[in-house]
């Protein structure tokens, strides 16, 4: 999900769904919590993918592109593997999830306000929903630009 996916384009909507910024803390620690804003934004010709920016007060913001299923899932279940993650917090006063991400050099965990983010979910399940979310997609260019990467493998 990093590299340019010009191929995943899936189809024009004439609706959208307006960014989401939500006001997260990344933990540093066990208890302390550094404030941080985040834009989530959905794309209709790519519907199964949430762009998230983190913007960091100083310095550059960093974008993650997430699965939504991931994040809708991550709301009310242990959602993702690997190097993202998602799961409901335990009961607070404000209803929150964890948001896990992972690199070979860094780990960053978000808590996250479940039900603005909820709010905004459902809202692009209402322009693309999950069973449509992947029609239209060019599978046989995906897999091109998949097969033809110029980066040669990691060792």
């Amino acid at each position: 999900m990093y590299r340019d996916q010009s191929s995943l384009k899936a189809r024009s909507a004439p609706e959208s769904v307006p960014p989401l910024f939500l006001d997260l803390d990344q933990m540093l620690d066990e208890f302390t919590p550094l404030p941080i804003r985040a834009g989530f934004r959905f794309d209709a010709d790519l519907p199964a993918v949430i762009t998230v920016e983190f913007l960091a007060e100083r310095g550059p913001s960093l974008i993650r592109r997430i699965g939504r299923e991931l994040l809708h899932r991550g709301l009310t279940a242990m959602s993702g593997r690997g190097d993202v993650r998602m799961w409901p917090a335990l009961p607070r006063e404000r209803p929150s999830s964890w948001l896990l991400l992972e690199s070979q050099e860094v780990e960053a965990l978000f808590e996250v306000p479940a039900a603005p983010l909820a709010q905004w979910l459902d809202a692009t399940y209402r322009i693309t929903s999950a069973e449509t979310e992947m029609d239209g997609i060019n599978w046989d260019g995906f897999l091109s630009d998949l097969l033809d990467d110029p980066t040669p493998p990691s060792e």
